[in-house]
């Protein structure tokens, strides 16, 4: 309203604040009433805006936080900022900006964002007069994220749609067959809200665990939506970082809703993620499904601007940045804020026919629709490795007694502290001793572990617990990795038909069917119009 033009420009004028308890029921992405008057203080800034019911629009002009003008204009319905000359009157300040490149660069990388994140609202971003993109408003989420990225190899992203205890994920994650060497191409949303948080890269990493290879990162786009009160995003003024109540929660809940997404039919790794294939022009259907984009007259208004300004002796600095966003629709929300992602499609590896086996290494199978190949060397390192897994964290861990008990000689800082290192081991399935003052006897070692394995763990272990840290399950877990891989069926080991069957079959009961303990895909899964490609019949 009119009313209220000149008092959001105020410090710490805010709607969205009235009373103490509002603070732990934030739903917006602003709250503090800096931004405007921040804005306004470095800059010359025009604000037009109009509401549905009023006949007029208003007009307010702010030069470096002074009050240039205030009047009634014609306009359609919404807000327009125009924002020009930054740090026009702070020239010490716009020293320190980079080149217009690279402030470019930043914001459109915002905007970007907060165009997926309120993918039910259209935007269309124009600089230097070429519209950037422009999203169809109808929110449809994968086809935002394909429209701001412009990447085709996101075309394979998996939906992810998971609530637990009141916490839902929703989004797109990467094929563990499209993967980054950093974190870059990972973005989080809370509440509609764009973050960086460590606590959502821990859920997402573990549910990538064993599915990528280390040092390698998925792409994500994650939704999280949860209870406002169950986080507080008044932890830095750029409101980027957010502190959950409960980080157990939001990890688990990340962590179960990516590996549910992994096992299913899409996640498989396909033929066509290992071909390069040549840009082809597209179909005038593709060209139909893209939104059409309408150059925005930003010129005019900038340059009816440029007069307005002339007019009062205003002589524009050498260096000046110029930004326009147009809104025409009503105030985004978090509140609002709903990600549609489809339903996903399980996998049976039941389905598949065995019809034969190449190089005595790869079986081949279908299913009516696809062709695949399977590497038996992996399947089989997945299956024992996942046997070997829940032997270790079965309730009643299985110990094998040895001959020649393992003599242990430990300092004494240690022997006098062995209540704190000998329970994890005695969980582990050893059986370990007191056999003089610093000496132990290991009697009895897990059953999933060899000799020398179960007495390297050991070695280290105690290192580990004398340097005053403990050995975590990741040093287990690998040498389960290694002991599946020793036992596995090797390349070029000959299977009978029902040999192969039976290892499908295993495979088919196994946690993550896709890929090895190391991260190897099990499978590779060809459709018709792979295999016609390759023959040029497509």
């Amino acid at each position: 309203p009119d009313g209220e033009t000149e008092t959001a420009f105020l410090r710490h004028a805010t709607s969205k604040i009235g009373t103490m308890a509002d603070l732990t029921r934030i739903e917006s992405l602003g709250f503090r009433g800096e931004a405007l008057a921040s804005i306004a203080a470095v800059t010359r800034v025009s604000l037009i805006t109009k509401t549905r019911d009023s006949k007029m629009g208003t007009r307010l002009t702010i030069h470096g936080g002074e009050l240039v003008e205030h009047s009634s204009v014609g306009c359609p319905d919404g807000t327009t900022m125009i924002v020009t000359d930054l740090f026009y009157n702070t020239p010490a300040r716009r020293e320190f900006l980079k080149s217009d490149a690279a402030e470019s660069s930043l914001i459109i990388e915002f905007l970007s964002e907060i165009a997926l994140a309120f993918c039910h609202i259209r935007f269309q971003l124009v600089n230097n007069g070429n519209v950037v993109f422009t999203t169809s408003g109808d929110g449809d989420l994968f086809k935002a994220i394909m429209t701001v990225t412009q990447r085709r190899e996101y075309e394979e992203l998996i939906p992810v749609d998971y609530t637990e205890n009141g916490c839902q994920i929703r989004g797109y994650v990467s094929r563990p067959s499209l993967s980054r060497s950093t974190r870059r191409d990972q973005v989080f949303f809370v509440n509609g809200r764009v973050v960086n948080s460590s606590v959502m890269e821990r859920g997402l990493s573990l549910g990538y665990k064993e599915r990528l290879f280390p040092g390698r990162y998925p792409v994500a786009f994650l939704f999280l939506k949860t209870d406002p009160e169950r986080l507080d995003v008044n932890i830095h003024p750029n409101k980027r970082q957010v502190r959950f109540h409960d980080e157990a929660t939001v990890i688990e809940t990340i962590r179960k809703g990516v590996v549910r997404s992994l096992a299913q039919s899409a996640a498989i790794v396909e033929a066509g993620d290992y071909f390069v294939r040549a840009a082809e022009p597209k179909t005038e259907k593709e060209k139909e499904k893209e939104p059409t984009a309408e150059q925005v007259d930003i010129k005019n208004i900038l340059s009816a601007k440029r007069q307005k300004t002339e007019q009062t002796d205003y002589h524009p600095a050498e260096r000046s940045t110029e930004e326009v966003l147009e809104v025409r629709d009503s105030r985004p929300s978090a509140a609002d804020f709903d990600i549609q992602v489809p339903s996903l499609v399980p996998f049976d590896y039941h389905d598949l026919r065995v019809t034969g086996v190449i190089f005595d290494t790869y079986i081949t199978a279908e299913d009516g629709e696809h062709f695949y190949l399977i590497d038996q060397h992996a399947a089989q390192e997945r299956i024992f490795y996942e046997q070997l897994v829940g032997e270790y964290l079965s309730d009643d861990k299985p110990s094998q007694t040895i001959m020649v008990p393992l003599l242990l000689e430990v300092p004494h800082s240690m022997a006098v502290r062995s209540d704190e290192w000998l329970p994890p081991l005695t969980e582990m399935g050893y059986r370990i001793e007191a056999f003089g003052p610093t000496t132990f006897a290991a009697k009895e070692i897990p059953y999933f572990m060899e000799l020398s394995e179960a007495e390297t763990f050991l070695n280290e272990f105690l290192e580990a617990a004398e340097s005053g840290r403990m050995l975590q399950n990741t040093v287990v877990i690998d040498k389960l990795i290694t002991r599946s891989c020793k036992a596995a069926i090797k390349a070029h080991d000959k299977l009978s038909r029902e040999g192969m069957e039976r290892l499908i079959a295993d495979l088919a009961e196994c946690r993550n069917p896709f890929s090895c303990p190391h991260g190897r895909p099990t499978c590779i899964r060809f459709s018709l119009y792979d295999i016609e490609k390759m023959f040029k019949r497509a």
